[in-house]
């Protein structure tokens, strides 16, 4: 685990790289970078990473940043996910300005420049299926074999591929390959595919096209055509790389650098795209932005802010080495940020009712209450009293052991910003459970201080039980058990059947104006948010953004 901040030691060797391209004027003292997502699926939280990194080092050395959507698979791609992305880049904070761009954007001159490469003898058209391209390419230790149609002429290949994008053969008959090396120690070098047939409409070009270029191929002609210097990617690309520069050296067109970075890996989730989606059709959550899920739209959704993700990847670094990061850390950076801005409120979780026998029947008192402790331009609210009152029902114990600081019978507890309560006895139903609790109060106590100077040790939070507002609270832990889910055969397998509870919880009046998105902290439960999907004109709905619990901080000394 990754406890520690490496943000030091890790962001530097990209910024150091940028520094010393400026001192040497290589790019003429340009940085453009981009952020490349594929549009077949919503942004996680190491989407995000990548996001904070590729325009924040920018917005440091004065450059700028393009959005450029990779839409080069038209069966796995659509509007919606387009959407979603940009509407999480500018959640983010981030703006790209009028640099919006789509790989289909480049489809014309990719296939000028695939022409190209077949007249220069770089590229054939191979009549292999997937499979058997697959079972000639070797293995690491032993080298591949080459196409039997690797050495057709370039009038019969240009004729091929012309004819492939005509659409007179059917999808898998052929493919382009670069011609390289099959005997090459990388295994990306062994004659890859850059053209695939596929007879699907795409989402912005429709049928023009029933040819679609291959990521490798088509990724670094888009940073060659969008005049970019650095193009920043996580470590998995780093053997795709030779690749990336021999496209580009034998089309002898501009030529950024590629840099890799480690990808975020947090513990007790699932990053893969592939896998989220698997979580959302098997059902096993409410969608991409069920607050359980890693996903940007669903870290929203359950209240996490940009600046605390922001945060993270700022803490986190940049690697050049894998690792895994404790969720713990993304935890503490929502709860630092939440701490400083989230109004408090009293919201009781699992009610009990409790009446103030000495307490005057009729009597309504205002009592006033800190919004929040970290601001004090916050002010204060006003909360009811009166002689029936709600707490929590793990803030009473008949039986208490030792050191047992909350109400039982005959012990006095402070009820925040309200009084010191004694019990006296409790009342139960026919099967034991405790349905009201009968206490006394102190009148001198007012403000929960007493005048003769008596302290106790336990406070408690409450609700008037006829001033409070009834609200559903859904109570979400980690969706995984195992804090490497992907050790199991099946992920699925290790889902938390508990990751989410619903309560009916009883609340301040004051939070009935409280609007999707609103935040506050329920003093003494943790940080909750008003849901977006669920709140209706008749009934609040919050989301447990983060328990109060702070691990992360213990673990790391803070």
């Amino acid at each position: 685990m990754n406890g520690n901040n490496e943000s030091t030691t890790s962001e530097n060797f990209i910024k150091a790289i940028i520094r010393e391209d400026l001192k040497t004027n290589k790019w003429g003292g340009r940085v453009h970078t981009r952020f490349p997502p594929e549009p077949n699926g919503y942004l996680h939280i190491g989407h995000a990473k990548s996001i904070c990194l590729n325009f924040g080092v920018a917005q440091e050395f004065g450059g700028i940043t393009n959005l450029r959507f990779d839409d080069t698979n038209p069966t796995k791609e659509d509007v919606e996910y387009v959407d979603s992305i940009k509407e999480d880049v500018k959640w983010l904070g981030f703006d790209w300005a009028d640099r919006e761009y789509y790989a289909s954007d480049y489809f014309e001159q990719l296939y000028e420049y695939a022409i190209e490469l077949i007249k220069n003898g770089k590229a054939y058209v191979c009549d292999l299926s997937a499979e058997e391209i697959k079972n000639t390419r070797g293995t690491l230790t032993e080298p591949g074999t080459e196409s039997p149609y690797r050495n057709r002429s370039i009038e019969e290949n240009l004729d091929l591929f012309q004819r492939m994008k005509a659409g007179e053969f059917p999808d898998g008959a052929k493919t382009l390959r670069a011609k390289i090396d099959m005997k090459s120690g990388n295994l990306n070098m062994r004659d890859p595919v850059i053209y695939r047939i596929k007879h699907t409409e795409h989402h912005r070009t429709g049928n023009k096209w029933c040819i679609y270029p291959m990521y490798d191929y088509t990724h670094c002609l888009s940073d060659s055509i969008e005049r970019i210097t650095h193009s920043l990617c996580t470590l998995e690309f780093e053997d795709h790389r030779p690749l990336y520069d021999w496209v580009l050296d034998e089309l002898g067109v501009y030529h950024p650098q590629q840099i890799e970075f480690a990808r975020l890996n947090l513990s007790y989730t699932v990053m893969s795209k592939r896998r989220l989606l698997q979580l959302v059709e098997e059902k096993y959550v409410d969608g991409w932005d069920d607050p359980r899920m890693p996903t940007i739209s669903g870290l929203r959704r359950r209240g996490y802010t940009p600046e605390s993700i922001r945060d993270f990847a700022e803490r986190i670094g940049v690697a050049k080495r894998e690792n895994t990061v404790d969720l713990a850390l993304l935890e503490f950076c929502i709860r630092e940020d939440l701490n400083k801005r989230a109004n408090r409120a009293m919201v009781v979780l699992d009610p009990v009712k409790v009446i103030i026998d000495n307490y005057p029947d009729d009597l309504v008192e205002e009592l006033e209450a800190i919004n929040n402790p970290e601001d004090a331009s916050s002010g204060t609210r006003k909360v009811l009293f009166s002689k029936e009152i709600y707490i929590e029902r793990d803030d009473f114990m008949e039986n208490p052991p030792k050191k047992y600081f909350r109400l039982s019978p005959g012990q006095e507890v402070r009820l925040r910003y309200a009084y010191y309560i004694t019990c006296t006895n409790v009342v139960k139903d026919d099967s034991g459970n405790i349905t009201e609790i009968h206490c006394t109060y102190d009148p001198e106590t007012k403000g929960g201080s007493s005048p003769d100077g008596r302290r106790v040790k336990g406070t408690i939070h409450w609700v008037s039980a006829n001033h409070c507002l009834e609200t559903d609270v859904r109570l979400y832990e980690n969706l995984f058990l195992n804090e490497d889910p992907m050790q199991f055969e099946r992920f699925q397998d290790n889902i938390n059947p508990n990751s989410l509870q619903i309560v009916n919880a009883k609340a301040e009046l004051f939070l009935k104006n409280a609007k999707v998105g609103d935040k506050f902290q329920f003093e003494r439960k943790g940080y909750f948010c008003v849901d977006s999907k669920y709140t209706t004109s008749e009934k609040l709905v919050f989301n447990r953004t983060v328990t109060l619990k702070d691990s992360w901080a213990k673990v790391s000394g803070k």
